[in-house]
């Protein structure tokens, strides 16, 4: 049992939807800008927005009519992306498995319409589909963006599977449609895996270099350093646990600020500090036992440094986990889902003196159900993002307080006008002379205009 946190959460819950049946940890994905897509393992596909009804923001959760999916299969596992530009369309993909009675066959549907208009629209993209039967049973299905040798860039889905492999799909632009191919073509990094691989995630960290990380059934933990010209893998780290790897996340120390610390094409870059963390679980006479390791500056130092979090051996197992500014300051917070129904939230500590720096334990918020996904996104377009929390039973959907954040906003703009006053006080004559010359030389110019 986790002690008690002074602090407390900063999120209210504005909504709760309750789905026919049950989902799993691969279950939840953003589709477009403002639209999420949560799996049922009946089957069933639930689309969650809000939308002006009656002149209000209402949440809204309907179900998605998908092709090609029968009603007594299982729904393993769903993502979606939008295609890099200058390609435009929604690609939706979901893996699940059809019982046939006498054996179980696993299938891969992926979704997309190509014709004008239709792009973005979810009905006419759930009726657009690519039927294709897998050879073994599916995990992960995890999209992400490689660079071409044109210097272009395209998004690929890769999947994981029973068959010790992680399987790439991409799109022939010429056919307009989804093939699988060789996955060392892109991804040399995923060759000859140690098992089967439960979690992915992939982040760029310049133009042409990337991280790569994947957590295995067996305990596998994989982090490999890789120019994606060639491609070329520079560097390969690798350590082995007891037990399962349920989740892996690779993230940025600070937050990213638009304009600043991303080149063209988004990734982040090296002057930042990239962060490495996974999580194991394991049952040692009847209690679990939890791991949740997180390496600091992965790109030069691999995983010899390792950062503390607190209590984590006093928590469930973590099942879904996510990185996010929450209170605004530039500084990440590292999120923990657990089948303990606890949302934890650390924050990291610089380092003061000869102490190292650590992750606190802020404050944790307890639900009614063990919690599987995590994704944090505008859904109401009112600029302020929500946090979507997945769990066994639903969707919640948590907002930050209002008045908080109002006085946050407040606070900083009293801040700002003060240095904008002193900075006015300390500035010489001459300069406020030749400002208020062009001010007035720039009025009469409007006026003229006028």
């Amino acid at each position: 049992m986790l002690p008690d946190i002074k602090g407390t959460c900063s999120f209210v819950e504005d909504s709760f939807s309750r789905f026919p049946s049950q989902s799993n940890i691969y279950g939840l994905c953003q589709a477009g800008e403002q639209e999420l897509l949560a799996a049922t393992l009946k089957g069933k596909v639930v689309c969650f927005r809000y939308q002006d009804l009656q002149r209000k923001i209402r949440p809204v959760a309907r179900e998605i009519q998908f092709t090609y999916i029968p009603v007594d299969a299982e729904i393993v596992s769903i993502d979606a992306f939008n295609k890099s530009a200058p390609k435009r369309g929604l690609v939706v993909g979901i893996t699940f498995i059809k019982d046939s009675g006498d054996k179980a066959t696993p299938f891969l549907n992926i979704y997309c319409d190509y014709e004008p208009g239709s792009e973005f629209n979810l009905e006419s993209i759930a009726q657009s589909c690519l039927n294709l039967e897998l050879q073994f049973t599916p995990f992960q299905l995890y999209h992400t963006e490689v660079h071409c040798g044109d210097g272009s860039s395209e998004t690929v889905f890769l999947l994981s599977g029973h068959d010790q492999r992680i399987h790439l799909y991409k799109e022939n632009a010429s056919l307009h449609q989804f093939e699988e191919q060789p996955v060392e073509r892109l991804f040399p990094e995923l060759q000859e895996l140690p098992s089967n691989v439960l979690w992915l995630n992939v982040l760029s960290i310049e133009q042409n270099r990337r991280l790569t990380a994947f957590g295995c059934q067996n305990g596998s933990v994989g982090l490999s350093l890789v120019n994606q010209k060639g491609p070329e893998i520079l560097q390969n780290w690798r350590v082995k646990h007891d037990s399962p790897i349920s989740t892996v996340l690779l993230f940025p120390l600070k937050q990213q600020h638009e304009g600043t610390d991303t080149n063209t094409e988004g990734s982040v870059s090296r002057a930042l500090v990239c962060c490495f963390m996974f999580c194991t679980m394991s049952l040692v006479e009847c209690k679990i036992n939890v791991c949740v390791c997180v390496f600091r500056n992965v790109e030069k130092y691999g995983l010899s440094r390792q950062l503390c979090l607190a209590e984590s051996d006093q928590c469930d197992a973590v099942l879904c986990a996510l990185v996010v500014d929450l209170d605004f300051d530039g500084q990440h917070e590292l999120l923990l889902g657990t089948y303990g129904q606890d949302l934890l939230c650390y924050k990291f500590q610089e380092p003061v003196g000869a102490f190292e720096d650590k992750l606190q334990l802020l404050w944790r918020r307890s639900f009614k159900s063990p919690l599987l996904s995590l994704i944090y996104l505008d859904l109401d377009g009112d600029g302020l993002r929500e946090l979507a929390v997945l769990t066994l039973k639903g969707l919640h959907i948590l907002q930050h307080s209002l008045r908080t954040t109002a006085d946050l906003v407040l606070h900083r703009l009293s801040t700002l006008v003060s240095r904008l006053t002193i900075s006015s006080k300390d500035q010489p004559i001459e300069n406020q002379d030749s400002e208020e010359e062009s001010i007035s030389i720039s009025n009469e110019q409007r006026t003229a205009a006028t």
